[in-house]
């Protein structure tokens, strides 16, 4: 794929394959096309040139709005409604398709982050600590019981403790629930964490894509040794 922004080349042939059940951490620098890479996938972005397949289908053949609708996304400020309480905003996707059982549906995805209905459904978003609202912005992404999950900056605003915690919690479900995952993080020590295999791009540009322990034992090129280094990560 290919994305221009005025002048600026954001993605410059971009080929990247995911696997069902994979997680793939897109890293680099900002300004590197990451996050334009991430919303291509939903089509919140338009590339210029290539093809984004799903499930083997062409995305431009699907409404915009449906492909959003079974795609999983949370943001770096998870995007809560603030005038919802949390067990409507968790049930917002199923709401949207108009599953009746929505609010049972996101009861369970609740749950699964470790938020019971009874306590934190009837709060309001403004109740909740940062830690709680990125809970509840991945619990409404799994309400929908989507296939792919595209995570932008996830846990970026957290304090270290609490962004550990929610990075085992997404871990966990991840691979017990076999999510398809695009996450963009600008932490290289998350990224060698989640990933089962990492991108480094490099002005819209993949550098080197492997798993964590051969980018960690073999980098393929001067700036991604540099981009270890800078993060403290002991190359072998």
């Amino acid at each position: 794929m290919s994305k221009r922004y005025g002048g600026v080349a954001a993605l410059q042939d971009v080929s990247l394959e995911v696997h069902r059940g994979e997680c793939v951490v897109l890293v680099g620098e900002s300004g590197s096309g990451k996050t334009t890479l991430l919303r291509c996938f939903n089509r919140m972005v338009e590339p210029d040139g290539g093809v984004v397949h799903i499930d083997g289908r062409d995305a431009r053949e699907v409404d915009p709005v449906a492909l959003r609708r079974r795609t999983g996304y949370v943001q770096q400020e998870g995007g809560l409604l603030p005038h919802w309480r949390v067990l409507r905003n968790a049930a917002l996707v199923p709401w949207l398709r108009g599953d009746a059982r929505a609010d049972e549906l996101a009861a369970e995805a609740l749950a699964l982050v470790g938020l019971s209905r009874e306590k934190f459904g009837p709060r309001w978003p403004r109740e909740l600590s940062g830690g709680q609202r990125q809970r509840v912005a991945l619990a409404r992404a799994l309400a929908g019981r989507p296939e792919v999950i595209l995570l932008d900056e996830p846990f970026g605003a957290l304090d270290a403790i609490t962004r550990v915690e929610l990075q085992q919690t997404y871990r966990e479900l991840q691979r017990r629930l076999r999510l398809s995952t695009v996450m963009v993080t600008h932490d290289l020590h998350e990224a060698l964490f989640l990933a089962d295999r990492v991108a480094v791009l490099r002005e819209g540009r993949i550098e080197q894509i492997g798993d964590p322990r051969a980018l960690v034992s073999a980098p393929a090129t001067a700036y991604v040794r540099n981009l270890l280094t800078k993060a403290r990560v002991e190359t072998t």
